[in-house]
């Protein structure tokens, strides 16, 4: 009896530790971030400096490319490149390079009939393909909260959507957001010597999440695998591009000073430049070129290359990776004592599941019962200082 009695007052000890421990677990909604003290100022590039270009289509049905002169909240203003003596077409690289003599300032350009587009009218300034290369823990301090020892890519599939534009959040998904910095070419890039001919043309990009994908799908020893990533990144409304496609003269120098954040309903969440990428476009390009020999990424239970036929084609996207301030979080110590309490009342090794199913699946539904993740009517901002914003509605 009185080893029954000494039994259960440890256990009942036990208990009352667990609770204690459980109620003063800490409960993060996001990742902190660091802001820089000034405002973002977003403008349009000095001409001597890049070129910004945006499309939409005319009412000849006819796509049109402006060069852009400066922008508001709704309105982009610009001079249509055939008053230069361009050719039309869809196709941007084409378009400037058709134009022989561009003058050297806006305010030269300016003199020219220019024209005003609203911001709904104009068209995604990504790519136009469905396949893009995606990169992984590329900012120091993501990498960090992410656990990542090392940069790593991944197939991304999705169309480029516009720079005012929805996304689903499904029933039972953690919806996250991600701003990056994305990059597309006029060429097929098989080699850094296509990468160094090439006319380069950024732009602010978007990256969705389905964390559930993440958490049921990725090997937290080993991300480089890019298991999960492709199916938690992939989907409609997945790939917001900003408004402009910016051309630099000197692409890593451009990159490097250039500014982007994000806002969810006004709340400052991400901010970062460029120069804090841990590679650039130009070491990104090297590794993707490198790591194309295998079908290894794992995709609607497939298996995919990085990109098909060796090559970054004219059609795809290179996105940089975000920076630290995304929603996704680790498991807390709560959330381990929830684990387990329930992998216990389900029968332990008698369930017929494992800790590991039973656990991810307990972590999924407490951070859906949180309320931590985007949810419908939720706003998404990503604002930069010379390639446009980004306003994402969340929708049912």
């Amino acid at each position: 009896m009185r080893v029954a009695k000494y039994g259960l007052g440890v256990l009942g000890l036990v208990i009352v530790i667990l609770v204690i421990a459980w109620a003063t677990s800490p409960d993060p909604k996001f990742n902190p971030a660091s802001f820089e003290d000034k405002q973002l100022v977003d403008s349009v590039a000095p001409l001597k400096q890049a070129k910004t270009l945006a499309q939409f289509v005319g009412e000849d049905g006819s796509v049109r490319t402006l060069l852009v002169t400066g922008f508001r909240s709704d309105t982009v203003t610009g001079v249509d490149l055939t008053e230069f003596g361009g050719d039309g077409g869809a196709n941007p690289f084409a378009a400037l390079a058709s134009v022989s003599n561009l003058p050297s300032t806006l305010e030269e350009v300016a003199e020219f009939p220019s024209s005003e587009v609203t911001f709904d009218r104009l068209l995604p300034s990504g790519s136009s393909g469905n396949r893009h290369i995606g990169s992984g823990t590329n900012f120091p301090e993501h990498a960090e909260e992410s656990n990542s020892e090392s940069v790593f890519g991944f197939p991304k599939f999705g169309l480029a959507t516009p720079a005012r534009t929805t996304v689903r959040r499904p029933e039972g998904i953690l919806l996250d957001y991600e701003v990056e910095f994305c990059v597309r070419f006029d060429r097929d890039i098989a080699s850094l010597e296509d990468f160094d001919v090439a006319v380069k043309g950024v732009f602010l990009c978007g990256d969705f999440t389905n964390r559930n994908a993440i958490v049921e799908l990725a090997d937290p020893d080993n991300l480089d695998s890019g298991s999960g990533f492709s199916d938690a990144k992939s989907g409609p409304g997945f790939f917001p591009t900003g408004p402009f496609l910016v051309i630099p003269n000197n692409l890593n120098a451009f990159v490097s000073d250039l500014r982007m954040t994000t806002t969810l309903n006004g709340e400052p969440r991400q901010d970062a430049r460029g120069g804090e990428m841990t590679l650039n476009f130009r070491q990104l390009v090297e590794k993707s070129l490198n790591d194309m020999s295998e079908r290894r990424f794992v995709y609607r239970d497939g298996r995919e290359f990085l990109a098909e036929g060796k090559t970054i084609s004219a059609d795809m996207s290179l996105m940089s990776g975000t920076a630290e301030g995304v929603i996704f979080t680790g498991p807390t110590r709560a959330d381990y004592i929830e684990m387990i309490a329930t992998y216990v009342a389900a029968g332990g090794p008698l369930s017929g599941s494992s800790v590991d199913d039973i656990g991810k699946a307990t972590f999924i539904q407490n951070e859906l019962a949180s309320g931590h993740f985007l949810q419908p009517d939720d706003r998404v901002r990503h604002g930069s200082s010379y390639l446009g914003n980004i306003e994402v509605l969340v929708t049912k």
